[in-house]
Parts: C-alpha cells; structure tokens; sequence
C-alpha cells in the first residue's frame, strides 16, 4: 500500500513539472521589472518591499544634489570669502524701506521693516548656461554658501521674517554674479534731542556695516548711488518724514580697524495738533479761568480761594501727565517753560487775591481804630468791617465823626482855606513816589483787581508771542 502512494505522488511531480519550467522561463523578471517600474531610486528592503517616506526624501534630495553638483558647492571651501587674499571684495547694498512701524520718545528708538539686498560676485558659484538665465534659491543654499555679514549698528532688536518661510530670497547668474535678499524688522537707537519738544524736529539713522570684514577684504558701498534708497508711501501718527537720504562713512576699531558704514538718514518733524489740543489749549483755558478771579468781589472769600486752588490743581495734573510721557532729560523742554511759566500766572493770581485780602482786612482795621463805635453799634453795622459788604451797602451816617486832635488841625487844611504857595526861601523836600503809591494801593485795595484785570492778560499775551516766536 505505501508502494503504491509513494508511486502515485511520483507520476503527479513528472506530471507538473514541464509546467513549471514553462512559467518560470515566460516571466524570468517579473518582479524586477515591477521594482524598476516603482522607482530607479528607491531602496528595497526586507525582502523587497519598497519604503515610501525613504522614496519621497531621496526624490527631494536628488533635486537639491543637483543643483550643488551645478554649482559646484563641494568643491569649493566657502568659508572663504571669494578672492581671499586679493583686494577688497564689492558689496552693493541696495534698501526698500517697507515701514516705519513706531517711534519711542521714551526709549528713543525706533522700528523700521525694510527689504536689505546684496550684490556680489562669487566666480566660484559660475555656471554653464545655454540661455543665460539666472536660478533662484530660498533660504537652504543659502546656509552653504558665503555672504556677506551685513549687521545694524546700535540695534536693540532684529529679526528675519519667517511667515509662511524664511523671506530669503538667492538669485545666481551664469557669469557668478549673485543678488541676495532679505526682509528684516530692526528696532535702532535714535538720539533725540527733546529741548524744542513737542515743536522739535528729529534726525535718525540707521547704520550698516560688516561685522568681520574690514575694508581691506569688504567694501560696502551704495548699489545706485542716492538711488539705492526706496521707500513706500509711509504715514506716521506724531511725525511727518521731511526726507530719506543715504550716505557712506568709516567706522574706525581700535583692535580691528577700520569699516565701510553705510547710512541710512530721515528727518522726523512732529505734528503739533495733537499737543495743542492734549497741552497747550487746556493750559490756556486754566490761565484764563484764574483771570475770572479779578471780577469776584474781594470779599467774597470762598469763591475766589476755590476757583484759585481749582485751577493750580489742575495746572498740575497737566504738567505731570506730560511728564509721565517723557524721557527723563536732565534739560528743559520747550513745553515745560510754557507749562511752568502758565503755572507761574495761575500761582500769581491766588497770590493776588491773597494781598487783596491782607490790605483789605488792613485798611478795615485802621477804620475800627480810628472810629469811635457807639453802644447802639449792631451787628449788622459791624459787618462792614468783617469783609461781608461793600462800604457803600452799609449807611455808615449814623457813625460819628471822629473828633479832630490839633495834630489832624494843623495837618488837614480847611475846605475854604487858600493854601499858599511856599515862602521864598523854603527848601522842598522830594515826595517818595514809589512809597506813596503803595501807600495808596493798599490804602485802596479794590485797585490792584483793577490793575490786575488788565496786565496779567497783557503779560501771558507777551509770553506768547516770545515763546511761539522762538520755537515755532
């Protein structure tokens, strides 16, 4: 029995294989030609099986290797600049000034975006080319190659714009000539001059220089002369742009020498609108309120002390609220000798009030003194001299008349006596004008409100005309 299995199974093996010799020899390369068909590039493994992710690297990769293979990065060291050990290599610097984003008087900076290109040429990154085009590149050749180490000279803050990619942009020529752009926010230092503020005008600049190369090995200049330096239609909220100016200088380093510097000028003027309307405006209106003081009545305390001290108070929050928007400058702004000089005319007028008040309670106590007050004085006659009344709301009749002593005989000449005219002989004596005029103000105290209502406004009249003849 197991003879006969053992023949059966040997007639089916010369049965079946003919047919396989048959198929093996019809499709030899079948699956080689399927792994060729997926990709000359890829790699197979574990028993053939073709791994995508690694696909899709190399196929990114091989276009990248060809481009060094054209621009023959490998053979080259570009760590050295081109012509290393010849003279100065050419940079042409060329600006578009996107915006100025902000100005800080309290820091004294400001913030700019601009579009910085280069211009060199580099024989070693020379390539053949039938139709003389030129091959843009981002950011990834760039870190294989050299260029120039172009910085900003007393900036705070910078960076590369990197949204939705580094906003890097590589462009080679055939004949090697190379453009490299980029798109940079920078915050600089800009030194300010705040003695004509808020009427001043500011003058910044932003400075470019190579941070290792001297001007033995790189030569920074201007790529089109007053050309090289554009500018978008720029609006500021404080400041009108007068004017974008490019210049060239040397900066001189005592350990390494001397560097090309270029520079990048613009002449700020402030609005003044502004300031008029937040400052001098509301300081003027608090100067003129304290005026109103001059046409209260002198005794009617209360409201001209009130009206007073509202006034200085307010004179004072103005003054620290431009204050707490400035640098701290060891020197006078121009608005703080109008502020001061304003709070200097609202101070006077209390001042004022308050010597209108001391003569009056003066001249008042020289009436009580000099009068005989009868038993039957009320008290509503005795407000007259409290500061309450006018003189003439009060019937001062019924008062009587202080006696006359010799001394007030000899010293007071009748109405009908002829006064005579000094003998020959007599030596006259010269008056004290000065003395007997404020002998009579203070005897007459309601004058000097009287003075008051014409020159203080005459005098902040005058200060205006100087301070706006100065400064504006």
């Amino acid at each position: 029995m197991r003879l006969a299995l053992l023949a059966l199974r040997l007639m089916c093996l010369a049965w079946f294989w003919p047919v396989t010799q048959l198929n093996s020899s019809t499709f030899p390369n079948k699956r080689r030609h399927k792994d060729l068909y997926i990709g000359e590039n890829t790699k197979l493994k574990h028993g053939g099986r073709v791994d995508l992710k690694m696909k899709k690297l190399d196929s990114t990769k091989s276009l990248l290797i060809k481009s060094e293979q054209l621009l023959r990065i490998e053979d080259h060291d570009f760590a050295m600049r081109p012509g290393f050990g010849g003279s100065a290599l050419p940079v042409g610097i060329d600006v578009q000034v996107e915006s100025i984003d902000s100005i800080s008087e309290v820091n004294m900076d400001f913030t700019m975006t601009l579009y910085l290109r280069h211009y060199w040429q580099d024989n070693r990154l020379a390539f053949p080319s039938t139709n003389n085009k030129s091959r843009t590149f981002d950011s990834r050749l760039v870190k294989k190659i050299w260029v120039p180490d172009v910085f900003f000279v007393h900036s705070k803050r910078s960076f590369i714009h990197d949204t939705t990619m580094e906003n890097i942009m590589l462009r080679i020529y055939p004949d090697g000539n190379i453009l490299y752009s980029v798109r940079i926010t920078v915050t600089a230092l800009c030194s300010m001059d705040f003695s004509s503020f808020p009427l001043d005008t500011q003058n910044c600049s932003l400075e470019l220089e190579s941070y290792a190369y001297n001007e033995n090995d790189l030569m920074l200049y201007w790529k089109n002369g007053n050309n090289s330096l554009r500018t978008d239609e720029i609006v500021l909220s404080q400041f009108f742009i007068e004017d974008f100016q490019p210049s060239f200088g040397l900066a001189f380093y005592s350990s390494t020498g001397w560097y090309n510097r270029l520079y990048i000028n613009f002449i700020l003027r402030r609005h003044i609108f502004f300031f008029m309307l937040q400052t001098y405006f509301p300081t003027m209106l608090m100067v003129m309120l304290s005026w109103v003081s001059f046409w209260i009545d002198r005794r009617a305390v209360p409201a001209r002390v009130s009206l007073g001290i509202t006034t200085v108070l307010t004179m004072s929050t103005i003054i620290t609220g431009v204050s707490a928007s400035m640098p701290q400058v060891s020197y006078v702004k121009a608005v703080d000798i109008y502020l001061w000089a304003s709070f200097l005319f609202v101070f006077l007028s209390v001042i004022e009030y308050a010597a209108v008040n001391y003569f009056t309670t003066v001249e008042e106590m020289k009436k009580l003194k000099n009068a005989k007050i009868p038993s039957s004085f009320n008290n509503t006659q005795a407000m007259a001299f409290d500061g309450c009344f006018h003189d003439n709301d009060i019937d001062l009749a019924s008062f009587p008349e202080v006696a006359s002593t010799p001394n007030t005989e000899r010293n007071i000449p009748s109405r009908n006596s002829t006064v005579s005219g000094p003998s020959e002989g007599t030596r006259l004596r010269p008056r004290n004008t000065l003395r007997y005029n404020l002998s009579f103000i203070m005897s007459n105290s309601y004058m000097i409100d009287s003075y008051s209502r014409v020159i203080f406004p005459l005098a902040y009249l005058l200060f205006n005309i100087i301070y706006w003849s100065l400064y504006a």
